[in-house]
């Protein structure tokens, strides 16, 4: 952490090849910078971070929790300590938390939404891997109402009052949205389910096996000889989540549609965040 103190700038800037280009930190590094600092406080219980933490705290509005954004987690994440601990040193966060609430919920729920939803009740911010903005956006939902159930809290979209049960229902319905409750009933977790999708853009899923082809295939013969092949990948990727449906709730099943055909872990790591809250949550009951 004091490296990344002393030396400061995107990752993206001084780095070259594919990883510039196809992951440059777009939203900058200072919310890198407070989302570090916040798990430090967390798990040192060091107070010194505060310092930091609280020259940070910009007052960005946000409506996306993402590998390249992490204000909302941050903001989540502090929220805790200013909700179960009282520390009045972090109610600013608190509030940040509760407004990218209010922009992700159903405008009929918040009169400041800025998430839009598909016909089937999904949420969708982006033509590209929309689930992960799902998965993220949900976990956050499930986190802060662990926090407001504990702390017996009540927030506000513009004077409508939201409950914690409101914020659990919403990703409760995300949730099982992705696990098959849609309008096509395709799970877009691969393997779970009836019907899940079959050629997901994945070259170890979309090629044979060593047992099945023996002889090397090179990179280019890979991308080349399988990622326009007909047919159904050969091995199945079971619990990769796809990048989901478009804002229509059409969802193609084609391999080189690599918008909504391609898994990737910071999808699937946020939503087994979820399906452990709300396994914890049924098994309590």
């Amino acid at each position: 952490m004091a490296f990344a103190w002393q030396h400061q700038g995107k990752y993206s800037d001084h780095v070259g090849g594919g990883v510039s280009n196809y992951y440059p930190s777009y939203s900058g590094y200072t919310d890198e910078l407070l989302w570090g600092s916040a798990w430090l406080l967390w798990a040192t219980k060091n107070t010194s971070y505060l310092n930091d933490i609280l020259s940070l705290g910009a007052n960005d509005g946000v409506d996306m929790f993402s590998w390249d954004n992490k204000l909302a987690g941050a903001r989540v994440l502090l929220s805790r300590r200013a909700l179960l601990n009282g520390d009045k040193r972090l109610d600013s966060f608190t509030r940040q938390a509760e407004d990218f609430i209010c922009r992700i919920l159903p405008s009929s729920t918040s009169p400041s939404s800025t998430t839009p939803y598909t016909p089937g009740g999904l949420m969708h911010r982006s033509g590209n891997a929309n689930l992960q903005y799902v998965a993220s956006a949900s976990f956050l939902l499930t986190t802060y109402a662990k926090y407001m159930a504990s702390s017996k809290r009540t927030l506000s979209c513009q004077n409508l009052p939201v409950t914690y049960k409101a914020l659990r229902a919403l990703a409760k319905r995300q949730v099982d949205y992705v696990l098959g409750a849609n309008p096509l009933g395709m799970s877009y977790m691969v393997g779970y389910g009836a019907r899940y999708p079959r050629r997901i853009h994945h070259r170890a899923s979309s090629m044979p096996s060593v047992a099945a082809h023996p002889a090397r295939i090179g990179c280019q013969e890979g991308f080349d000889g399988y990622l326009y092949a007909p047919g159904d990948n050969p091995n199945v990727l079971a619990g990769a989540v796809v990048g989901g449906p478009d804002q229509n709730d059409a969802f193609p099943d084609d391999r080189a549609d690599y918008a909504r055909s391609e898994p990737t872990t910071y999808t699937s790591a946020p939503l087994v965040g979820c399906l452990a809250y709300f396994a914890g949550s049924y098994k309590n009951k």
